[in-house]
């Protein structure tokens, strides 16, 4: 069976600057949260206590992200031969997987809310979204970078991307109360964020869950990379094709090569590598492994279960 490796230069965020800047953003949402429950009881602001329970959902999805960044670190073992490398993965889908849950309990907070209007201090519902937007901001800029190329830095990023709109509303509503006393602004805010969150979260658990899977990527066309092997000499057929995404950086493909003459080792490796380079360059697929065959009894169908 040959077997290929192209190990042509990925963007790995640095495991230092990235893990500092999870730390950071940890402490710096703990603050919030805590300052946030406490003047949500004190105000009585349901849009305030909404944010600090998105916060403190933050927290949470930070600390995730903060673990499976250092454990997709961790080197491969003999009884963990990919090591950690699907950790972010999942944390990406957990993190998903909590902005909705979150969404739904505001959706519900803020419809009781609105059956039941409340009076609203709203000075110190203006101070504390302030505060919430500073520290947000922050974080948001230490985590920007790398959230264009890893899942897990995109779902902690998003956690806190929301989390500085939502105290961008919840200060907008906080002037509405205090200048126009319109306190239906409060719930009916709490409703836009949460929608807002079900927006963002499904996207990210979609994708997460894709990989997950072991779907094949969006981005890559099947039946065209057949095609495009199968032009080769002296390829008769190709089958029993698998392609799947272990994480941000490794696409693997496995297929069984059926060939038109039985040929020597040393020709079938020459073939292999000019496979790899095509895969590599024109399909972005950097794990390569092929079972040649020559007049070998199995299906010859494009796609089989295993």
């Amino acid at each position: 069976m040959g077997h290929g490796h192209q190990h042509h230069g990925h963007s790995h965020a640095h495991p230092r600057t990235t893990g500092k800047n999870l730390l950071i953003s940890i402490f710096l949402n703990s603050i919030i949260t805590a300052s946030q429950v406490v003047g949500g009881l004190l105000s009585g602001s349901l849009a305030l206590l909404s944010d600090a329970l998105h916060n403190f959902s933050d927290v949470l999805s930070l600390i995730v992200s903060y673990l499976a960044n250092f454990l997709s670190k961790r080197k491969a073992s003999v009884n963990k031969t990919f090591g950690y490398k699907r950790a972010e993965i999942i944390a990406a889908f957990v993190n998903a997987a909590t902005l909705i849950v979150v969404a739904v309990i505001l959706i519900k907070e803020a419809i009781e809310r609105f059956i039941a209007p409340q009076e609203v201090t709203s000075s110190l519902v203006i101070w504390l979204s302030l505060l919430g937007i500073l520290a947000n901001g922050f974080s948001v800029l230490l985590l920007k970078k790398d959230s264009k190329n890893n899942m897990n830095m995109k779902s902690a990023y998003l956690h806190l991307l929301t989390d500085m709109l939502a105290s961008v509303a919840v200060l907008v509503g906080g002037l509405l109360m205090k200048f126009f006393q319109l306190y239906w602004v409060d719930p009916a805010l709490t409703l836009a964020i949460a929608i807002y969150l079900i927006f963002l979260g499904y996207d990210l658990l979609r994708d997460s869950t894709r990989v997950l899977m072991l779907f094949t990527p969006n981005s890559i066309q099947l039946q065209k990379i057949v095609g495009e092997i199968s032009k080769m000499e002296p390829i008769k057929n190709v089958h029993h094709v698998h392609i799947w995404q272990l994480n941000e950086d490794e696409v693997h493909l496995e297929a069984h090569i059926d060939f038109k003459e039985n040929l020597r080792l040393s020709d079938f490796d020459a073939i292999l590598e000019d496979i790899e380079e095509k895969l590599y360059h024109d399909f972005g697929i950097n794990h390569v492994n092929i079972q040649p065959e020559f007049g070998k009894c199995d299906s010859k169908q494009m796609i089989v279960q295993d």
